[in-house]
């Protein structure tokens, strides 16, 4: 859906350099043309288009109903599907109509499907806190409370004691994915490439996945007598977008059973590579991670499973944490007996900045070491620092080592005490921002790490591929120990 007018007042115009004929016949015709157009369709210009809108007009105005500038009325969020707007005098009978309502019908009825399943315990009333919220809690600290934060967050973090590793893998297994020795109809970007390479490289040398076998025949022999009792025999990708990590995953190690978690939906996928071979099967779940119940799906009953992601932006990761332990979080739920069985894991983390404070899975680790949810928003603020930084310098993995002051009191400026919070922050040198940065997403992430320990994994955190080729390189991964 296109966006409205910014003005209302001001009727969206073609711009003054669109080409719309010059003198002579042609240019003439070409500018009746675009006048019949103009009365015939609704007058907001689409830019991206490079035309108006084809829909037509209101008989009260010029404009299409989405795209009509009148003050009276206001768009509100569908309540079926919030990924799309209404007039709010037509959201009643949009609501009846809307044509997501049958999906979310449909969804309520699958044996998967259990409300809020893996949200965290929060209450339906609670809203997320948004990065503007945060921004503001901040700023509307005293001088005091901000360097009160600041030590806090530099104690947490020191006491973790876990160094990060840079592990950038490059199975043999994936070595024709480099030289681009794939399905042509799948997209080829070298950077996302790479970064799916090392996930799956790091998963093999953690032992979560086994070296394929020479070939095709070989694994299909192997499959044919059983394989090993401890082998997973599925794959499940959280967040799977158009699926390209589970399609390297099934081209190179031979898994045949994979499922698809995505509540969005999406163009070029790589379903239609990977149905081409008869042997794998392929399921794309519809859904929210908040709301799957793995034990619901038949077609995993019986089997060991691999969960994976790639960039599960904010709560996607700890969402897809529970939806892997639904037992430890979901005592009142609706939960099937136990059918399925996870083998191992590999998340690759992403926009610190969306955590919420309800669905972080290791909240009782925060509030032990005095972290309070205020503190929490702080730190998922400051995070997105990280991602700002400049990630072509070689001194970036050393940033947060150095870090920031001990103290705001530290600023070379007489007039300090006199300064708020929000010039303070402006006046910090980019390297202490990205150093807070980094500290930041460094105690999420090893929150979910200590989580992941305490609950029988063999597990650990690393960066899995350089800063240069994507700021967020956090990759958990953990294998079960029995």
């Amino acid at each position: 859906m296109s966006p409205a007018p910014k003005s209302a007042s001001e009727p969206n115009r073609q711009p003054a350099d669109c080409d719309v004929g010059g003198a002579g016949g042609s240019g003439g015709g070409r500018e009746r043309a675009m006048e019949e157009e103009k009365e015939n369709h609704c007058q907001f210009f689409l830019p991206s288009k490079r035309r108006f809108c084809a829909n037509t007009p209101l008989s009260s105005t010029k404009f299409c109903g989405n795209h009509n500038p009148s003050p009276k009325s206001q768009r509100l969020p569908c309540p079926i599907d919030p990924s799309h707007s209404v007039l709010s005098e037509n959201l009643d009978s949009h609501v009846k109509k809307c044509p997501f309502k049958k999906q979310a019908e449909a969804l309520e009825t699958k044996p998967y499907y259990s409300k809020g399943i893996n949200g965290g315990g929060g209450t339906p009333e609670e809203e997320k806190t948004g990065s503007e919220a945060k921004r503001r809690a901040v700023h509307k600290l005293s001088l005091d409370e901000f360097d009160r934060l600041i030590g806090k967050i530099r104690a947490f973090h020191s006491w973790f004691q876990v160094e990060l590793l840079e592990s950038f893998a490059e199975p043999d297994a994936c070595k024709k994915w480099l030289k681009q020795q794939t399905d042509r109809q799948v997209p080829y970007q070298e950077k996302h490439v790479m970064q799916q390479i090392s996930i799956l490289g790091n998963m093999e040398a953690f032992g979560i996945l086994k070296k394929p076998l020479g070939s095709c025949q070989e694994i299909r022999e192997c499959d044919d007598m059983g394989g090993e009792k401890d082998e997973a025999k599925a794959v499940i990708e959280f967040g799977a977008g158009r699926g390209y990590l589970t399609h390297m995953l099934a081209d190179c190690y031979g898994l045949k059973k994979i499922f698809m978690v995505e509540r969005r939906s999406y163009k070029l996928k790589a379903d239609r590579s990977l149905r081409q071979d008869q042997s794998i099967s392929l399921e794309r779940l519809r859904i929210d991670i908040e709301d799957l119940n793995l034990h619901g799906i038949e077609s995993l009953k019986g089997h060991r499973y691999l969960a994976i992601g790639k960039h599960l932006c904010g709560s996607a990761t700890d969402l897809a944490i529970r939806c892997c332990f639904p037992y430890q979080h979901n005592l009142n739920k609706r939960v099937l007996s136990s059918s399925c069985y996870l083998q191992g894991l590999a998340l690759a983390t992403c926009c610190h900045h969306l955590c919420q404070w309800n669905s972080y899975i290791n909240t009782s680790l925060l509030c032990e070491r005095g972290i309070t949810k205020e503190d929490f928003d702080a730190i998922t603020w400051f995070s997105s620092w990280a991602v700002d930084a400049d990630h072509s310098s070689d001194e970036l993995p050393n940033m947060y080592n150095e870090g920031i002051p001990h103290s705001t009191r530290e600023a070379k400026e007489p007039n300090q005490e006199d300064k708020g919070v929000e010039e303070i922050i402006k006046s910090m040198q980019s390297r202490e921002r990205a150093g807070l940065g980094f500290m930041c997403k460094e105690i999420i992430d090893l929150g979910r790490l200590l989580w992941l320990r305490d609950h029988a994994l063999d597990a650990q955190l690393v960066k899995y591929v350089p800063s240069s080729i994507s700021p967020e390189n956090h990759l958990l991964v953990a294998k079960c120990r029995i």
